[in-house]
Order: structure tokens, then C-alpha cells, then sequence
């Protein structure tokens, strides 16, 4: 059974750490001092070994820095 390609499938897309650097330019401490201080989205446990971040709120994040530039 195929998924469909709707909105809220998208939203649900899970990226691992490399690809939220890649689109965050952020070091992995980093990332992980952000969430602690509640700037950042949390990862999502996937297993006893395994987390990933949902693309759609990373995304988010780096436009709501951009909105925050452009208002300045």
C-alpha cells in the first residue's frame, strides 16, 4: 500500500543528524545545547539507539532566524 502524498505526510519526514547540520550549519554540541535550552526542535526516538528530527520544524527554524534578520 502506497502512502499518499499529502501535507501531513511530508510534515512527518525524519532526517538524521547529518542532514539537520547540513541545513543548520550548527555543530553537534550545539544542536544538543539549543534543545536543552529550549531553542531548538527535539529529536524524536525511533528506537533504544536511533533518533531523528522532524525536517519540517527544522525548516521551520532556520526560516523564523531568516523572518528574525529581516526584521531587524
Amino acid at each position: 500500500m502506497a502512502i499518499p502524498n499529502t501535507s501531513a505526510h511530508l510534515a512527518r519526514r525524519f532526517i538524521k543528524l547529518n542532514k539537520v547540520k547540513d541545513y543548520t550549519s550548527l555543530s553537534t554540541s550545539e544542536i544538543y545545547r539549543r534543545i536543552s535550552a529550549g531553542t531548538f526542535p527535539a529529536q524524536v526516538t525511533l528506537g533504544p539507539k536511533s533518533v531523528a528530527w522532524i525536517e519540517s520544524e527544522i525548516l521551520q527554524w532556520c526560516e523564523s532566524l531568516a523572518a528574525q534578520r529581516e526584521m531587524a
